[in-house]
């Protein structure tokens, strides 16, 4: 239960106003395990130099449900994943798949070279798919999380413009084409040195 003071308003002549970390600690309850709370102080002015003190409570317990739908619909993603095969092998393989990924993405950096994004999301794909549906599993995960992320980033520096769209599609093509196990080398850019 809630205590009385939250929605109690306080009226306090000016600097009359008691400390209020003091007021924090004294009033306000330890919040329960099974749901965050946050109290906000707030004191508009109101009328002659007077000033309302109201305590506000944020509650986050929203957060935490939207927190448990995420990993609900992760664990779903990962038990479908599984299928026949054992956890183990699926979690080894998936880790494998993530390393594969990393490896291409580390290389894509050290190359620099022009035009061989492609390549590179179609190789990290590639080699992670090979590792078996695990691998897959987490180049699909990997490969989804960076081209969204890459999205909302385009929307923050761009806005609604479209910005990253097509380039965005073209990745997710190269993604797709190495995780079906085609051949990453069809988007090999010319001179793209031999290590590669």
């Amino acid at each position: 239960m809630e205590p009385d003071v939250l929605d109690s308003v306080f009226t306090l002549a000016k600097g009359n106003f008691p400390n209020p970390s003091v007021l924090l600690q004294t009033c306000l309850p330890l919040p329960s395990p099974s749901k965050a709370s946050v109290y906000i102080a707030r004191a508009p002015l109101i009328g002659r130099g007077h000033r309302q003190l109201g305590l506000t409570r944020a509650s986050v317990g929203s957060d935490s449900r939207r927190m448990k739908l995420f990993l609900g619909v992760l664990l779903c993603s990962l038990v479908l994943g599984v299928s026949s095969q054992g956890w183990l092998s699926f979690l080894k393989e998936a880790g494998q798949g993530t390393r594969d990924m990393m490896r291409a993405y580390s290389d894509m950096r050290e190359a620099n070279y022009k035009n061989s994004d492609k390549y590179f999301h179609a190789r990290g794909n590639y080699d992670a798919a090979r590792r078996g549906p695990g691998g897959a599993w987490a180049a699909k995960v990997i490969s989804d999380a960076r081209e969204n992320s890459q999205r909302v980033t385009d929307l923050f520096k761009y806005g609604n413009s479209g910005h990253g769209v097509e380039d965005s599609k073209a990745d997710q093509a190269a993604n797709e084409w190495g995780r079906s196990g085609k051949d990453p080398n069809h988007f090999r850019p010319p001179g793209l040195p031999a290590k590669y």
